[in-house]
């Protein structure tokens, strides 16, 4: 459910409807949204605008308190907030449908932090993990809508990315560690575990510098409003070459990581089988890549790419909690 909530959210960014619905938790007012212009409340773009403006002043007193005075005083600045947004049945309808898998996702992490109390004697991180990650998704939805609120703040867009990594990482390991708790430990060179930490990190940044790539590209976008898409990529400048030369050193770094696994684990191995995995997915995450830089970004490409990452992060972060203890019998080759 995580990864289709990443995917919902990816298709919602690239297809602009993060205003869909102006309001929260309904939709211009309504449980089901409207499909026309016609059943939308009196002055909705008025009062819309308004509770908006509201909420970003709340938001810029909340960073005034920390010290981030500059980004608030922008916040505050910002005039584009108050033109309101057309409707668009479309993108109403598609920003509903992210709120509806945000909601089942949320559901199943509330299930999960329930049933996880029966773990309890086992090991008591697995609740006090599944609560907590609870806590996380209810602050990631509050930051999802100053995301939209704010117009794509750049530092937000980043750190809402990040968190939503962290869920997915905090859901693996309490999966792992329910599986694992009464598993004998394996005995993995300790150079596996290194490389293998170091292709995560490389990940995460190459993630991090993806995240900032985007809001240069929303940037370049609004200056040609709209226009000249073929051109935007090439408008990016050093951000974009440095995200795409990481990606040499991602592969590079996987590609060692297999080959030691392949002398480590045997064939049938469940790490071989997840390293199998994540070499795939690298590979289309690089044809995705070719695509958007090539195809002047197309918005399938643009959520396949998000969430070919996400699936490459947690296929290699359950691969790193599975060189210590595995559910599945695994063979090591001295």
């Amino acid at each position: 459910m995580l990864f289709v909530v990443i995917l919902a959210g990816g298709v919602v960014r690239s297809s602009g409807s993060g205003m869909g619905c102006p309001d929260w938790p309904k939709c211009f007012g309504r449980y089901i949204p409207p499909t026309d212009v016609s059943e939308l409340p009196a002055d909705y773009k008025k009062t819309y605008v308004a509770k908006r403006a509201a909420k970003n002043q709340r938001f810029a007193k909340t960073l005034d308190l920390f010290g981030y005075n500059d980004l608030a005083d922008r916040i505050r600045q910002d005039r584009s907030i108050l033109i309101p947004e057309e409707f668009n049945a479309a993108r109403t309808w598609t920003e509903y449908v992210n709120r509806l898998v945000g909601a089942a996702s949320g559901i199943f992490l509330l299930l999960t932090a329930i049933y996880s109390f029966s773990y309890r004697s086992e090991n008591v991180w697995i609740p006090v993990l599944s609560v907590f990650n609870l806590v996380l998704v209810v602050f990631q939805a509050w930051l999802g809508s100053i995301v939209v609120s704010t117009n794509l703040v750049d530092w937000i867009v980043t750190v809402h990315m990040l968190i939503a990594l962290m869920i997915l990482a905090i859901s693996i390991y309490g999966y792992h560690l329910a599986k694992v708790h009464n598993m004998p430990k394996i005995q993995t060179k300790p150079v596996i575990k290194i490389i293998a930490v170091v292709a995560i990190l490389l990940t995460v940044i190459q993630i991090t510098l993806g995240t900032e790539v985007r809001e240069r590209v929303d940037a370049v976008a609004d200056h040609f409003q709209g226009s000249y898409r073929s051109q935007w990529v090439a408008k990016v400048g050093e951000m974009f070459n440095s995200h795409r030369d990481l990606a040499l050193l991602v592969v590079a770094i996987n590609v060692a990581l297999y080959a030691l696994l392949r002398r480590t684990f045997s064939r049938h191995s469940m790490q071989q089988q997840f390293m199998s995995f994540v070499f795939l997915m690298i590979v289309l995450q690089v044809g995705v890549g070719i695509a958007l830089s090539y195809a002047a970004l197309p918005p399938v490409a643009q959520a396949s790419h998000i969430v070919l990452a996400s699936l490459i992060f947690g296929a290699q972060f359950y691969l790193l909690l599975n060189f210590t203890r595995s559910a599945k019998y695994t063979e090591v080759r001295r």
